[in-house]
């Protein structure tokens, strides 16, 4: 008895060492691919200033985020549209593509974008809307398939810029980032954690390239940013 109860105590152990390795590994993994993901994009993130002197930027791409329910940005939304209305009026480019979930009714962050864009002074027709931006890797994706960008200028806050820019950067886009981190959030913790995991995801995305949500005819961003108004849509400002 005493030698079965040996052995499988000895087995025991052996599978806790296993799983130990199994989840040193994946630890190792994790960092590994998070220390990539920002290293590689590193020196593409500029300043406001730095910024103005790129050339031939096709487009800013402002990465959506939560719209309050009476239709106005929270504020890190609102962060974010006050740098990209910035970058434009410094000529770094001259359109700014607003990417976000609008995926279903009542919920539409694409519209609250552009009309603080539009009431902050940016013409209508140099204003696009992704209404299918449901991801950080959809919205680049559908950046370069849809609009024909190949030459961005990212904003969002600096957490998230490190993976939209490796995204980018990933799909052959000439890409720099512009952190719209203009004060503190609650919260932040817990959305820096899950961006470490979420580094990883999108990691594996660029690997495999699945197709987006939607996808649909090319909208040049060269073009009228009007054409990607829907019903809803009404920004004549007085």
């Amino acid at each position: 008895m005493q030698k079965i109860k040996n052995k499988r105590i000895k087995a025991v152990v052996c599978c806790l060492c296993v799983l130990l390795c199994i989840g040193l590994l994946g630890v190792a993994v994790v960092v590994g691919i998070n220390l990539w993901v920002t290293s590689s994009v590193q020196e593409q993130i500029l300043t406001e200033n730095t910024a103005a002197a790129l050339q031939e930027v096709d487009c800013i791409v402002v990465l959506g985020c939560q719209v309050r329910s009476d239709g106005t940005p929270s504020h890190m939304l609102e962060d974010r549209l006050r740098r990209s209305v910035a970058l434009y009026n410094a000529g770094v480019a001259p359109k700014i593509l607003m990417s976000g979930d609008h995926g279903r009714k009542g919920y539409d962050e694409v519209d609250a974008m552009k009309r603080y864009a539009v009431e902050a002074g940016v013409p209508s027709e140099d204003v696009f809307m992704d209404h299918a931006g449901f991801s950080t890797y959809e919205t680049v994706y559908r950046a370069k398939e849809i609009f024909g960008a190949k030459k961005i200028v990212i904003v969002t806050q600096k957490y998230h810029l490190y993976r939209a820019m490796y995204i980018a950067a990933a799909a052959d886009m000439e890409t720099y980032g512009v952190a719209a981190d203009y004060r503190r959030y609650s919260g932040q913790l817990s959305r820096d954690i899950r961006e470490v995991l979420a580094r990883v995801k999108d990691f594996a995305m660029t690997i495999f390239w699945p197709e987006p949500t939607y996808l649909g005819e090319a909208i040049p961003i060269s073009g009228n940013g009007e054409l990607t108004h829907d019903d809803n849509s009404n920004f004549e400002i007085s």
